[in-house]
This record gives structure tokens, C-alpha cells and sequence, in this order.
């Protein structure tokens, strides 16, 4: 996973609104795993992301601690850590985020029902 800044995390919104506009279809979702540094959780999510990364294609996850996020956790109103956050091209539906990552197979359902 890539780790990335919140001034990141808001350029790859910006780039990916932008595509949007220019009318491209099928641009790629933005999805970060969500967690803070002493997050039991968010330690155990990481190891299943681990093995769910190797079967998804390079670059497609990043990561962020929310304590560097707190003006995107209070817009996107992420409740709890640890969270995949997924932001898309869809109108209706512009983010998803997956709280529950109970296994490896639930994150690769998410990933992939995001990625259509």
C-alpha cells in the first residue's frame, strides 16, 4: 500500500474529478484504507489487506492515518477506524466505505464491486 498525505489524497480527488468532467468513463476509483497508528483493528485489517493487495492490481490501495485527514474524515464523515474509504466516478453513489473487513474475500467483493 502507498502511504499518502491528505494534500495527496485532495490531488487525486482533484485529478479524478477531473477526468470525470473531460467525460472519461471508467476512471479509476481512489481507495485508501483507513486506520490510526495503535489500532488493534486496523492491525489485523492490514494483514488481510496484505494478502488482498497481491491479487489486485499494482498501486490500487493507499493508506492514510486519520489523524493526518481530519478535514476529509469530518466531509466523507468516516465513522470508525479501521475503514476502506473508495471514492468513485458514479453520480448517484460518489463513495463507498467498507467498515466490517471480517475477511480477505469480503475486501476483494468491495474492491471489485467499486471497481465496475
Amino acid at each position: 500500500m502507498i502511504a499518502i498525505s491528505e494534500r495527496e489524497f485532495k490531488e487525486r480527488l482533484a485529478w479524478q474529478q477531473q477526468l470525470r468532467k473531460q467525460g472519461r468513463n471508467g476512471v479509476q476509483p481512489v481507495i485508501v484504507f483507513l486506520h490510526t497508528p495503535f489500532c488493534g483493528t486496523c492491525k489485523a485489517a492490514r494483514k488481510m489487506l496484505e494478502v488482498a493487495e497481491a491479487m489486485l492490481p499494482d498501486g490500487m490501495l493507499l493508506e492514510s492515518d486519520v489523524n493526518f485527514l481530519p478535514d476529509l474524515v469530518q466531509q466523507l464523515q468516516v465513522r470508525s477506524v479501521p475503514a476502506l474509504l473508495a471514492v468513485t466516478d458514479h453520480d448517484a453513489e460518489p463513495y463507498k466505505i467498507l467498515y466490517r473487513m471480517g475477511s480477505v474475500q469480503d475486501i476483494l467483493s468491495f474492491v471489485r464491486g467499486v471497481m465496475r
